[in-house]
């Protein structure tokens, strides 16, 4: 169990994974470095508000975003992600430090981290697999939505929000001239974002649009609203600090319920953002690991003094736009955070939030998936229901709640749409005996319908049901077959069952239903005949 650990730290595998694929030449360097240098001018402002909507101070999330986004840089399952303090798990943190203070989320950080690293020892990252496509798309346009209604916060008059006690919102809205130069630095910024590309590839444009705009303000002097504005964040270095909190049952009572929760969101976001990166950049794999990275950052967050976190989806589309592919880009975004911490933190202050709203923005048109908006009318209604349920669902609660609501819903849909599949044909055999030929998948959805197809008191003596098209997938469907070997035995009828596969014969066993196995069971997947009456395994025809 311990060898997604392993793999993690192995120095083949990190070395392996450091370059993923690329050449580290000057040029790769430098843009990998600027482009984590990108990423970490847009860590600041999200680190300071989150750690407004959790009722934590400033540093709290700012550690968070260092300490969690440099380990998962090291050791996460995909080179390019950026990893750090999030809304979505913000705001579940909010009541647990309302109700029992700071000390308490650090303890909560801490086993929230135990929790992800035995998801990722014991695999539970494959799960992610079974997140349907217009999940995905859901997923997607509503987090672009949420990256959106964020920076509306943006455009309120400094202070204003903090006074109201809800972080960065509920504040008085800029309008008049400081709204209009607010929003010509945004259209500033963005347009550098969109045009530099076509003229030079030199520079990360996020960055180049932050720097141009930054410039101006200054020099210009231009009264605009700035990181400095929303709090400082000069500190120091993160010191090992250990939880203050007693070490009783009822304290990991309060605190469990919130790890679990904040562990689950904390996964659920990573590893989807695993997924969106892994199709831009053309990687697989990586979420035993992911789940790792994340468990062990958080672990140490929490030690550090850090609200824990967990991967972003705004900032690695930022990394990836802006080039960075390997680990050095994270890893540099995390140290130019720390950086900007310690020693540059008053040149950091000056910048204006427009510039940085302005690179959001551009990540927003980039999230949205704008294709979804035309083949909803092309894909089946379900489908289409989906993406827009996940969207709205994502936008009003959470991303991991829509996520599951996302999956059920398919779910649900699929086996429906599966139940209505099941039917039989059928055909006399010389002897006089009746065969049913099932098609479809045999399972609690479908084991009405099944039920429904035969006639025990007008069919001849012997019946044979064939499964050669068909599968029997659970317990609902091994009730089904039970009942109507009842039905039959009852009319004084033998009922046979034939083509039952390896699996089937397995799953029929453990439930103790129908078959017993036989030196005779054959070793191909279509397995043999079977007589209810007799309890006789014959050879499959």
């Amino acid at each position: 169990m311990t060898r997604t650990i392993m793999a993690a730290f192995a120095p083949k595998n990190y070395l392996a994974q450091f370059s993923s694929g690329e050449t580290m030449n000057s040029a790769r360097l430098r843009t990998e470095i600027l482009a984590g240098l990108t990423v970490a001018l847009a860590l600041v402002p999200e680190a300071v508000a989150f750690a407004f909507v959790a009722g934590v101070h400033p540093l709290v999330g700012l550690y968070a975003a260092f300490i969690v986004g440099l380990i998962t840089a090291l050791i996460g399952g995909r080179p390019g992600m950026i990893s750090g303090a999030t809304g979505a798990l913000a705001v579940v943190m909010v009541s647990l430090v309302a109700e029992h203070g700071v000390e308490y989320l650090f303890a909560t950080v801490v086993l929230m981290g135990i929790i992800q690293i035995l998801a990722g020892i014991f695999r539970l990252g494959k799960f992610i697999r079974l997140v349907p496509h217009p999940v995905m798309l859901g997923f997607v346009n509503g987090l672009a939505i949420v990256i959106f209604l964020a920076q509306m916060t943006q455009f309120q008059v400094p202070g204003t929000a903090e006074a109201s006690g809800h972080g960065m919102a509920g504040g008085e809205w800029l309008s008049g001239l400081p709204l209009i130069i607010m929003l010509a630095l945004v259209a500033l910024t963005m347009a550098i974002v969109w045009g530099l590309p076509k003229l030079t590839n030199a520079i990360p444009a996020p960055l180049a649009g932050i720097a141009i705009t930054a410039a101006i303000v200054i020099v210009f002097g231009i009264d605009v609203p700035r990181v400095g504005d929303m709090a400082s964040i000069e500190g120091g270095l993160p010191m090992l600090h250990i939880p203050s909190v007693p070490l009783t049952w009822e304290t990991f009572q309060i605190i469990l319920p919130y790890s679990l929760i904040l562990a689950a969101i904390g996964l659920i976001e990573s590893l989807l953002t695993l997924n969106l990166v892994g199709e831009i950049v053309h990687e697989r794999g990586g979420a035993s690991q992911e789940c790792v990275a994340q468990g062990l950052a958080n672990t140490v967050t929490g030690f550090f003094g850090g609200m824990g976190g967990c991967a972003m989806i705004g900032q690695s589309m930022i990394n990836v736009k802006s080039g960075g592919r390997t680990r050095l880009s994270g890893l540099s975004a995390a140290l130019f955070l720390l950086a900007f911490i310690v020693v540059a933190a008053p040149l950091i202050e000056q910048i204006p939030l427009a510039a940085l709203v302005g690179v959001m923005f551009m990540v927003v048109i980039g999230t949205f998936a704008w294709k979804s908006l035309t083949i909803m009318r092309k894909v089946p209604l379900t489908d289409a229901v989906v993406i827009v349920l996940v969207t709205v669902v994502t936008v009003m609660t959470d991303l991991a709640t829509a996520v599951v609501v996302g999956v059920i819903v398919s779910a649900l849909a699929y086996a429906w749409e599966s139940a209505s599949h099941i039917h039989a044909k059928t055909y006399k055999t010389p002897e006089g005996a009746k065969v049913y030929q099932i098609q479809g998948p045999l399972f609690f959805g479908s084991a009405h319908g099944f039920t429904e197809i035969f006639d025990p008191a007008n069919d001849p003596q012997r019946v044979v049901i064939d499964f050669a098209e068909s599968k029997v997938a659970d317990q609902s469907a091994l009730t089904a077959i039970e009942a109507l070997a009842g039905k039959y035995e009852q009319a004084g009828k033998k009922l046979e069952l034939r083509h039952l596969s390896h699996d089937c014969h397995k799953l029929l066993s453990k439930a103790g239903q129908l078959i017993v196995d036989a030196d005779d069971d054959p070793d191909y997947a279509i397995a043999a005949n079977y007589s209810v009456r007799t309890g006789v395994l014959h050879a499959g025809h």
